[in-house]
């Protein structure tokens, strides 16, 4: 790719005003792509489109908005492969996780919520007693989702594809319209995204796209008095400011924010189940995802077996190209966050850690590769095991009995989504109640995608996905009348 891409603003590409950068394939160092930097100015005109086109757009039909968007569905996993392929290149996932968890997932999103579901439903009739406004009578009452608004998409880096569509699809199947700012790592996959949208019918306004490396792209984003809503996925700190300005004009906000995920191990799990679901931290996206599981709190029984098996775990994954098909480790996103995860590990064994896996940089030629890291030894005020290292590094922190594994889990600033791996079902159920975390899972690290997805304390605020979502990107009405 020679070509500058161009913004999406009102219908049209426009040339960005702050003329291109660099996208950089974090495996190979190389320029895969030239990213537009849109200016303040652009970025209101295309808050200002999104406004102009709210009124048609929420006045359509759910049935043809929902059809925009299942067309919409189709041509992305008719283009999947090479969606993919430039996935791959601007995030350094690997090949399969690019299809099947960026691509595919995004595709699935758009199908989902072109089913049409009820806007409205009835509440359970009022009697109400005689007073001075009128005499006694009944009240009937419909409870009906409205439209938000505009709704400012800020998106992460980890997922361009599966991120985006989370927001978009549930946001225009209410209909909302909506201004995207991606992260300015990976953002072409998002005008990709925008291109199958077009491509499905939707009318120019309901959907723009702006990007930038500048602070200023989103500032102007978020900040725009055309903006009725946010949606942000990212760090706590720039969460935290975004809320700010959303306090200011009391905007409707959803944050899904970082997470420092506690997976209690107690002396009765599978192992083999917990060692599985525990490593995907070093695979998944490299550790870039905030649900993983990157705190392990190991019961004392169990806890030397599972530090073993997880380090010999950790040895076998292949680091490298994340072309090549028995790759499961690639690189993370960029240089400066590869020395970032880098500072953690040097930090854990200031701290006092004990490093039994990684710890080195892979003997590679080029790209951001950082080694499936474990560090054992840990207690749980170790900065390591407090703060949200977003890479392939996993924390051990043995405890004794349930009561203090619980402790320990609720000793965090984050609450996004915890794991609790044992044999017996109703401790597992039990513990899971008492956790303080938006989601738990139970000797699994999958996710039901129709389950409310949100985080308690620093990890957030709101829940969306499945039909969560679709009150998350609208207002809720009530309309009374006498029965």
């Amino acid at each position: 790719m020679t070509a500058g891409q161009a913004l999406f603003v009102g219908g049209l590409w426009a040339e960005p005003e702050g003329g291109h950068y660099a996208v950089v394939d974090p495996a190979t160092e190389e320029t895969v792509g030239w990213a537009p930097e849109a200016s303040r100015d652009q970025v209101r005109a295309a808050c200002a489109a999104a406004r102009e086109a709210f009124g048609p757009w929420s006045r359509t039909a759910p049935e043809d908005r929902a059809a925009i968007l299942g067309r919409a569905a189709e041509l992305i996993r008719r283009d999947l492969v090479a969606h993919a392929d430039v996935a791959r290149a601007e995030t350094g996932a690997t090949t399969g996780t690019a299809r099947g968890m960026q691509v595919a997932v995004a595709a699935a999103r758009f199908r989902r919520y072109a089913r049409v579901e009820p806007a409205e439903w009835a509440i359970p009739p009022q009697i109400n007693e005689a007073g001075p406004m009128g005499r006694a009578g009944v009240l009937g009452a419909l409870a009906v989702r409205q439209p938000v608004g505009v709704v400012a998409c800020v998106t992460s880096y980890n997922n361009p594809w599966a991120n985006a569509a989370g927001k978009v699809a549930p946001a225009l199947a209410m209909g909302n319209t909506v201004v995207v700012k991606p992260a300015p790592q990976d953002p072409l996959s998002v005008y990709r995204m925008a291109r199958a949208l077009e491509a499905a019918g939707v009318p120019p306004g309901v959907v723009n796209v702006v990007s930038g490396r500048s602070t200023g792209v989103g500032e102007a984003a978020v900040g725009s008095p055309d903006v009725d809503m946010v949606s942000f996925t990212g760090s706590t700190a720039v969460g935290r400011r975004i809320a700010e300005v959303c306090g200011r004009d009391m905007r409707r906000q959803l944050m899904e924010l970082g997470g420092k995920g506690a997976a209690l191990v107690f002396d009765d799990a599978d192992l083999a189940s917990a060692v599985a679901g525990i490593g995907t931290t070093f695979s998944f996206y490299s550790g870039q995802i905030c649900t993983a599981p990157t705190r392990v709190l190991a019961q004392r029984g169990v806890h030397d077996r599972l530090v073993e098996q997880l380090a010999g775990y950790a040895h076998r994954l292949k680091v490298g190209d994340p072309r090549e098909p028995d790759t499961v480790v690639g690189p993370v996103i960029s240089a400066a966050h590869r020395d970032r995860v880098e500072s953690y590990v040097e930090l854990g064994r200031k701290e006092g850690a004990v490093v039994v896996a990684g710890g080195e940089r892979p003997d590679l030629t080029a790209g951001f590769y950082v080694a499936p890291t474990l560090l054992a030894g840990c207690t749980n005020d170790m900065r390591v095991a407090r703060e949200e290292i977003f890479g392939p590094v996993v924390v051990v922190v043995p405890f004794d009995d349930e009561e203090e594994g619980i402790a320990l889990a609720g000793d965090s600033d984050y609450g996004l989504i915890d794991y609790v791996w044992s044999g017996d079902v109703a401790r597992a159920f039990r513990v899971a109640r008492r956790l303080r975390a938006g989601g738990v899972g139970i000797n699994t690290v999958g996710r039901n995608m129709e389950a409310p997805f949100g985080g308690f304390r620093k990890s957030g605020v709101g829940r969306d996905v499945g039909s969560y979502a679709l009150h998350a990107y609208s207002e809720v009405q009530a309309i009374v009348w006498p029965g």
